[in-house]
């Protein structure tokens, strides 16, 4: 796989397409800037090998040129970030940008306007990507949030560098943690799936059957599986298309002897409340007029159990409404479990909204082996789908 150490940059443009899709608040400022933090690493190494840096990045969801959705709002935070003063263009392609890319210099770094107020940029217009491509003399790729999408800065222009294209560091670390899981990894290795819906990971479960030994499956999707095996689950969250789905799972996980855990026990609500009234019942049995919001303490010494015994650890969703405080237990001491196996030599990977919010939020950011940035593109890799972002760089 093609990396930055393959190549010196000195005398050398690198163009890099990297993510700084950040938050901004009414005031456009970044709220969270952990996308520019990751960009980094890439950015500091072509600039010390004596190479200028020219970064491309959408925004938001721009209909047109709008200005609530220009990069000009983050030049300050990626300056701060970075120690280097970043100039700005207001523009991605044509004459004007060309000309700024000729001025400059060697452990310089300009940062071109939102690549989506084209829309030619979604299209994957092979001739906006030819446009993109005489900016720089070599291609950087490290944007795992949009790897998964066959964009024009994404996929379409690496086919302009035949010779002269890599991935950025972030995109390579998070290639090598998702093949650390799925390729090379140690056992007993354990697939912790949470979140509401068992349609939004199916394809993670089909794909990962023959890779784990055992998987935990909580958060809302457990009353799916629950209800399919006869268990009563009140009002809790359940897709009742999917019970045969859920039974099916739990066959095919039979035959290739992994084991999956449900949680034997829930923290339940009479509504969907911080303020609601609570109780510890087994799963099997929720009283009519209650939901499971939270896995109960019996259920975290189980899993906790397990993820002791693993030595590699995938985490994707929490396990129940951690955004409350009064179900936030279940995915806390979940995290305290793997934050003790990652300790003691076990290998984890966190990825996909939630997940990675929960791990922010309570501090585990630091105690996991790796946080991926992408939620959409890892779950793509981890279903066995391959990345246009990344096969364009591998061709």
């Amino acid at each position: 796989m093609p990396t930055l150490n393959d190549f010196n940059f000195e005398n050398k443009k690198a163009l890099i397409r990297v993510d700084f899709n950040v938050p901004l608040n009414e005031e456009f400022k970044v709220t969270d800037a952990t996308r520019i933090h990751a960009a980094k690493s890439t950015i500091i190494k072509i600039l010390e090998d004596g190479g200028s840096a020219i970064l491309m990045s959408h925004l938001g969801r721009p209909k047109g040129k709008e200005d609530q959705f220009s990069l000009r709002h983050i030049v300050k935070n990626v300056s701060k970030i970075l120690g280097v003063h970043v100039k700005f263009v207001d523009d991605c392609v044509g004459d004007k940008v060309e000309k700024e890319v000729l001025k400059l210099k060697p452990g310089e770094v300009l940062l071109l306007e939102n690549l989506r107020f084209y829309k030619e940029e979604e299209s994957g217009d092979k001739k906006f990507a030819e446009q993109l491509s005489k900016l720089g003399d070599i291609y950087v790729n490290d944007a795992f949030g949009t790897a998964h999408r066959a964009h024009a800065s994404t996929a379409v222009i690496a086919q302009f560098f035949p010779k002269k294209k890599c991935f950025g560091n972030l995109l390579a670390r998070e290639i090598e943690s998702i093949n650390k899981v799925l390729k090379d990894s140690k056992k007993p290795v354990i697939a912790i799936l949470g979140g509401a819906k068992v349609s939004s990971k199916i394809g993670v479960i089909e794909n990962i059957l023959d890779k784990v030994d055992h998987i935990i499956i909580g958060g809302g999707m457990t009353f799916t599986f629950v209800k399919a095996l006869g268990g009563k689950i009140g009002n809790s969250l359940v897709e009742d298309d999917k019970q045969e789905l859920a039974l099916a799972i739990l066959e095919q996980a039979k035959s290739k002897n992994v084991q999956i855990h449900l949680p034997v026990d829930a923290i339940i609500a009479d509504q969907f409340s911080n303020d609601a009234n609570t109780q510890v019942v087994d799963t099997f049995k929720i009283p009519d007029g209650w939901m499971g919001l939270d896995a109960g303490p019996k259920t975290s010494e189980k899993f906790a159990e397990v993820i002791g015994k693993s030595k590699t650890i995938l985490w994707n969703g929490p396990l129940g409404v951690f955004e409350m405080e009064k179900f936030a237990k279940g995915t806390i001491e979940l995290g305290n479990a793997i934050a003790e196996a990652t300790k003691n030599g076990a290998f984890s990977l966190v990825g996909g909204g939630d997940s990675v919010a929960a791990v922010k939020q309570f501090g585990f950011e630091d105690k996991v082996s790796y946080v991926s940035t992408g939620g959409g593109a890892m779950l793509e890799m981890l279903e066995g789908k391959t990345l246009p972002g990344i096969e364009a760089i591998l061709n």
